[in-house]
């Protein structure tokens, strides 16, 4: 094994074909997307080279603002809602004594199964202002708060991103499930003879030795809220009026309905740019204190000896 680790030509020989399909189907629309956001584009031709005019002209729009905004709120609210719930749950049913685990994992990830339409005409329905099923429940109960929920323009982007949360919360759910599974049983029996109680074994053992599993699911949440697109576009059309905008609905709109692929160009940039700070921050939050203090030992000593 070693001999082969060694080898540098078998290395490159196996992993040149997914660089090269890596290079195919990801790097190289990513360079055309930055390329072509620098050109008065519409779609056919090769287009005007004008400069950072369209960078200009993004930051200064207003809807691009609210856009992040509304990403903003759609990231954080699918964030903790999934996470939230994802550990209780998973938690939950990973208890051995509990009766109907099966029946509720399949019922907590069915919706993930789903199509996002099936789901956004599912919700659309519910939250129907006439006939809907949430203001029938309020009518039915006698509390006076009948809501037209996706026309008011301050809650819509909450309740978009709730559908967007209770669909995907399963799949949270399912790589955390796995995430328990994999601690060893050892632990919570150590935990259990130090007098630690239920809940505190899972908050000492369960939930840091799950950091891993953390990270990829904040990583999911939080670059799939930035780049949502499919409910708004589904359930509102990024309305009541341009309230439910988001970076991606927003580069659909002018490349695809004004034909102003350059600056459609441009909000996909950004949208790419900041999923890659995301990703950043998450695995700069994530690193192990053990690593960072041994770091700046490192470059401690390396002063030390330089001087």
């Amino acid at each position: 094994m070693k001999k082969f680790y060694s080898n540098k030509i078998a290395i490159v020989l196996f992993a040149l074909p997914a660089l090269a399909l890596f290079t195919v189907m990801v790097f190289y629309p990513i360079v055309q997307v930055f390329l072509k956001s620098f050109y008065d584009w519409n779609g056919l031709g090769s287009g005007t080279f004008i400069g950072l005019d369209n960078y200009t002209t993004l930051f200064k729009d207003t809807v691009f603002h609210l856009s992040n905004k509304n990403a903003l709120i759609f990231a954080i609210v699918i964030t903790v809602f999934q996470m939230t719930l994802a550990t209780i749950f998973s938690i939950v049913v990973s208890n051995k004594k509990m009766k109907g685990r099966g029946f509720l994992r399949v019922s907590y990830f069915i919706p993930v199964v789903l199509s996002v339409t099936v789901v956004c005409q599912l919700w659309l329905a519910i939250l129907n202002t006439d006939t809907g099923l949430l203001n029938a429940i309020f009518k039915a109960l006698g509390i006076d708060f009948q809501q037209n929920w996706l026309a008011n323009r301050h809650k819509a982007i909450y309740v978009i991103a709730f559908v967007n949360a209770w669909q995907w919360m399963g799949y949270q759910f399912a790589l955390l499930m796995a995430g328990i599974k994999s601690i060893p049983s050892d632990y919570y029996e150590a935990a259990k003879i130090d007098g630690a109680s239920s809940i505190m074994a899972h908050r000492k053992v369960t939930i840091p030795l799950l950091k891993e599993t953390y990270k990829i699911c904040l990583t999911i949440s939080l670059t799939g809220g930035v780049k949502a697109f499919t409910e708004m576009f589904i359930m509102t059309k990024g309305g009541p009026g341009n309230a439910t905008y988001t970076l991606t609905y927003l580069m659909y709109k002018a490349a695809f309905r004004e034909f102003r692929y350059g600056y459609g160009m441009a909000a996909a940039s950004m949208l790419v740019l900041q999923c890659l700070a995301i990703i950043l921050i998450i695995n700069w939050l994530f690193r192990d204190k053990e690593e960072r203090s041994e770091r700046k030992c490192n470059k401690r000593m390396a002063r030390q000896l330089s001087q």
